[in-house]
């Protein structure tokens, strides 16, 4: 018989954070996050917990955990959108349809009780977080910055009544085969046209000095609109800048200023960290630490994170810029390909300018929704 049991205990804590870690012990694509990250979700501090109300449930067999799913209440996301919506996230289950759907129903008869009439998701707390569920491409290897899962999550998930809100797409980037200067010619274009130029950094801790304000300010307005983004707080900020400072490499940031030396665009690659936490299931062992900064120091692959034009820059071909740098990452030494990571599918700006490269596009996700009415589901005590 399959209960469901809402996670109270420190027991319980570490069944939720370990079941991801052996249900897909085996799989080669799978890529965990760090353990003492995703510890912090159970802390009384964490840094979402002033904007947000969560629960997390563990389903069982018999004693054998072989489930589980989180409830968000994003109260800043709701008061944005005039909304009463209830995020699902860290959903993981064996492949059986009965345990999908007593941990979904748990879910959702809590959010009912907290006068919520939507769940969607997967969605994490902001747009920092893993979002989305793999639909295409499993036989990929994952980013560090999203959830694998596999492919009859997709069936369990459509057959409880929830129904596509949004995809995004993931590409694999590399340089263009043929390139004869015409988009460095048009990058040289702008940035001449508009008065642009490079910005500088002696080191991360200068970089972060002088960039980090401007970019979370351009981020805030860039993303306002953007499917599932909450405005950043002061502790997502810092949140932030700590994993900058771990994983960062100047030789990967792009930074245009104007002749006033104010922030006009700013975009982020990092070095894939994916195979060096694989096999010690996110935990920072010796032995992965060593992989770690091997894998920082001379990557093979970056992951783009994130990119942030001013307004009113949007439509002066700063993208050409943008496109000519990575151009420049991707003829690093060593370096084989880029990870695009999300970009909505309907986000035309954004997809058009990987068409200047080599590229394919390998996998999909998807957000879900699902209006809830009457009815509810005890859990078991």
């Amino acid at each position: 018989m399959i209960t469901v049991k809402q996670v109270e205990t420190k027991k319980q804590q570490k069944e939720f954070l370990d079941f991801p870690l052996k249900l897909y012990k085996d799989n080669p694509c799978f890529v965990p996050p760090l353990y003492g990250d995703e510890k912090k979700i159970f802390r009384s501090d964490y840094v979402y917990n002033d904007t947000c109300e969560s629960v997390f449930f563990l389903a069982y067999d018999g004693e054998k955990p072989v489930g589980r799913i989180s409830g968000i209440i994003q109260r800043a996301s709701n008061e944005k959108t005039g909304e009463k919506r209830c995020r699902f996230t860290r959903f993981d289950a064996v492949d059986d349809p009965e345990v999908s759907r007593k941990l979904f129903c748990a879910l959702e008869d809590w959010a009912r009780a907290r006068g919520m009439d939507t769940v969607c998701g997967p969605l994490g707390y902001s747009d920092l977080e893993r979002e989305g569920l793999l639909i295409e491409g499993f036989d990929r290897l994952s980013t560090f910055e999203e959830q694998y899962n596999a492919p009859y999550y997709q069936n369990h998930i459509e057959a409880l009544g929830y129904i596509k809100e949004v995809d995004w797409l993931e590409s694999m980037l590399r340089a263009p085969k043929e390139d004869d200067g015409s988009l460095k010619k048009m990058a040289d274009y702008v940035m001449e046209r508009y008065d642009l130029h490079i910005g500088k950094a002696k080191n991360v801790n200068d970089f972060l000095r002088r960039y980090a304000d401007s970019f979370f300010e351009l981020l805030d307005v860039g993303y306002e609109n953007i499917y599932g983004t909450v405005p950043f707080t002061e502790g997502m900020k810092k949140m932030m800048i700590a994993n900058f400072k771990l994983i960062i490499d100047l030789k990967y940031v792009a930074v245009i200023l104007d002749r006033n030396n104010k922030l006009v665009c700013l975009g982020i690659c990092f070095p894939s960290i994916a195979a060096a936490v694989q096999k010690s299931g996110g935990r920072l062992t010796p032995a992965a630490i060593v992989r770690l900064l091997k894998a920082i120091k001379k990557p093979s692959v970056l992951d783009l994170g994130l990119i942030a034009v001013a307004p009113e820059y949007l439509n002066r071909g700063v993208n050409a810029v943008i496109a000519a740098e990575l151009t420049r990452m991707l003829k690093e030494d060593g370096i084989e390909h880029a990870e695009t990571n999300l970009n909505l599918e309907e986000n035309f700006a954004i997809r058009n300018m990987w068409k200047r490269f080599d590229e394919v596009n390998h996998k999909r996700r998807r957000s879900y929704i699902k209006k809830i009415g009457e009815g509810s589901y005890e859990t078991d005590s």
